[in-house]
């Protein structure tokens, strides 16, 4: 027991930062689940950060208190920005959400009340690992009941044909505003985590590279189900610190894996088990014609 206890004392920064990964990978999810592809999340997650932390410092907010304000900050951004942006498709809403972001971190650094380009610090350390697993548990379970309902049919059935959806009667624009909404609440809720465990936060930590580390979990993990995303954060966050004896060549060991599951497996890590399965059934098939 004392063994497993220090290994959870040394690695609890990194078992945290997996989790709001996880959280960050699910909340891009709902808008790829949905057939849109946006970048804007790591602005949410900044949003989210910095109202929790500033009302943690200056107002002494209870922490669930500055969580949730921090969540429905981010929501309350999300829903004019998705009835603007949803006006276009593909890579033209990607580049709308990115600059959105981008507007988002420019504004942090010229702000005197969040730190400018110094960021916060001595952030209060509320943040325990419960926390952040309970919420993933409760996201997860919530989403994977979610995708077998109306809406995540709904969802599915855009992703596939808008037109053909709408057709049918579903309200799309409806239906992509909520998943935008929700997925900036969700990454919200996991910048003020994050940042009740970092102590410290910049503009800088949610730039361009983090919208698309964000992204990666997601479609390296799988969009087909909810445990797709959870497993390319764990993979992608986890990775580095196995790596660390070969800490030269980590950048080529992730890049190799990213390409690798990109060609061989388009759909996610997550399809691997239904490749294998798919494969397994192929011969038997072949041994039953032989």
């Amino acid at each position: 027991m004392d063994a497993i206890a220090d290994f959870l004392a040394t690695y609890s920064t990194t078992f945290a930062i997996v989790g709001i990964n996880a959280l960050l990978a699910l909340s891009v999810w709902l808008t790829l689940y949905a057939g849109q592809l946006t970048l804007g999340n790591a602005a949410f997650m900044a949003i989210g950060a910095y109202t929790s932390a500033l009302l943690g410092r200056h107002l002494g907010a209870p922490f669930p208190l500055a969580l949730a304000a921090g969540a429905v900050a981010a929501a309350a951004l999300a829903a004019p920005l998705g009835l603007t942006v949803f006006r276009l498709r593909g890579v033209y809403l990607a580049i709308a959400t990115l600059a959105f972001g981008e507007v988002v971190r420019v504004i942090l650094l010229a702000t005197p009340i969040t730190g400018r380009g110094q960021g916060l610090n001595g952030i209060p350390p509320k943040t325990e690992l419960w926390h952040i697993y309970l919420s993933l548990a409760v996201v997860a379970y919530v989403l994977w009941r979610v995708q077998g309902s109306i809406a995540g049919r709904a969802w599915a059935a855009i992703r596939e044909d808008e037109v053909a959806a709408a057709s049918q009667g579903i309200a799309v624009r409806r239906y992509k505003l909520a998943a935008f909404v929700l997925g900036a609440l969700l990454a919200a809720w996991a910048g003020g985590l994050s940042a009740h465990v970092t102590f410290s936060i910049d503009p800088n930590d949610f730039a361009f590279t983090k919208a698309v580390q964000i992204l990666v979990f997601a479609v390296v993990g799988g969009i087909p189900n909810v445990l797709g995303p959870v497993l390319g954060a764990t993979v992608f966050t986890a990775l580095p610190e196995l790596l660390r004896p070969f800490k030269d060549y980590r950048d080529i060991f992730q890049g190799a894996i990213l390409l690798a599951v990109i060609i061989y497996l388009p759909r996610g890590i997550v399809t691997l088990a239904e490749l294998r399965k798919t494969r397994r059934l192929a011969e038997i098939g072949a041994a039953d014609v032989a």
